[in-house]
């Protein structure tokens, strides 16, 4: 399946990820969404405080 989404990888402690999984699984997601949807809700809300972040495709895509 094609995604245009970029592949990470993440550290953690191996209490915080069996939580964060835990809440997944309640919640009726996948880790990966699990830890997408807490990102998106940590952006909006800087953003909700800062104002909007900038964005450069350019060095997002690395023209």
């Amino acid at each position: 399946m094609a995604t245009n989404k970029i592949q990470t990888g993440i550290r953690f402690e191996p209490e915080l990820l069996y939580k964060i999984a835990y809440v997944a699984k309640q919640s009726k997601r996948s880790l990966n969404a699990q830890l997408e949807f807490l990102s998106q809700q940590c952006v909006k809300e800087f953003e909700a405080v800062n104002g909007a972040i900038p964005m450069d495709y350019d060095q997002i895509y690395k023209k």
